[in-house]
């Protein structure tokens, strides 16, 4: 799977990762197909060591900040936290795995500029990320 985001929030730590493998042979439009996992990491994190050899991969960097949509920003920002959704296709807010109540908007996400090292989403797509709280259960899923 591939890494795509990791996001600081109140709650601790969510980080999402998505299968980029044959695209459109995953079901990573489903957020509890098993192609997209969401973790939510809470309590002290620390960074991991960087490999001594072979080839350690970091592409595109890109901030995501929440801000008002009429505020400049000269910063990359790929997508927003908060809010509502802007769902693409129609609400598919995930139910939460452990205790199946609506699991809360929590940020979208966008492709990104470089097709090499960020998402696809099918050329225009949005990512939505979604986690129930009391359960630190996390969830994404993506719409074209």
């Amino acid at each position: 799977m591939l890494f795509f985001a990791h996001l600081p929030l109140d709650l601790g730590v969510i980080s999402v990762f998505l299968c980029q493998n044959d695209p459109g042979m995953c079901d990573d439009w489903d957020a509890t197909a098993g192609a997209n996992r969401a973790f939510v990491f809470t309590g002290p994190l620390s960074a991991a060591t960087v490999p001594a050899e072979g080839e350690t991969l970091l592409g595109a960097v890109t901030a995501l900040r929440p801000h008002p949509a009429d505020t400049p920003t000269a910063e990359p920002v790929l997508g927003r936290l908060g809010g509502e959704p802007g769902w693409l296709q129609g609400d598919e807010t995930p139910g939460c795995p452990s205790c199946s109540t609506p699991m809360t908007f929590t940020a979208e996400l966008e492709e990104g500029a470089d097709f090499e090292t960020s998402a696809n989403f099918g050329g225009g797509g949005l990512g939505y990320l979604f986690h129930c709280r009391p359960c630190s259960e996390a969830a994404f899923l993506w719409q074209r």
